[in-house]
């Protein structure tokens, strides 16, 4: 085997076994995502808040949580975080995002044929380095 035969294949392993420990932080924000919006259904269960459907997908994008509270559909992006050393949940909160979830529940109220008022709130889970809550704040009316 050639030289740079045998150093193409090495970079080729050490290239795919990257890939695979990669997979792994993805794997774990898929689980601290999911912790963040069953700890934001359980919030806003007490707070009186019918939970309808969760992790409503489209091509446009994902509502985490659809509600209905008193006689107002509330369409909920949950934003979870461990610690804040990639900034707290608010900030990811961009206007490209909050618009795309407004595109969405329109479609959403469309297709189900509601008419009545809507609203588009954020649920911002921090957790510590165990994944136990720190902080959860319920933001409504993020649209305005």
């Amino acid at each position: 085997m050639s030289f740079l035969k045998r150093i193409f294949t090495k970079e080729k392993l050490v290239n795919q076994n990257q890939n695979k420990i990669a997979d792994n932080p993805k794997k774990d924000n898929l689980k601290t995502g999911q912790l963040g919006e069953n700890l934001a259904k359980e919030f806003l269960k007490k707070k009186g808040y019918k939970i309808i459907d969760a992790n409503y997908r489209t091509k446009l994008s994902e509502i985490d949580l659809i509600t209905q509270f008193k006689d107002i559909m509330v369409f909920i992006e949950v934003r979870t975080r461990t610690g804040d050393k990639f900034g707290m949940p608010e900030q990811s909160l961009t206007k490209k995002k909050v618009n795309k979830v407004v595109k969405n529940a329109q479609m959403y109220m469309l297709y189900k044929g509601y008419a009545d008022k809507y609203r588009i709130d954020a649920v911002c889970v921090v957790l510590d380095k165990n994944k136990k809550l720190l902080r959860l704040n319920h933001h409504e009316n993020i649209t305005m």
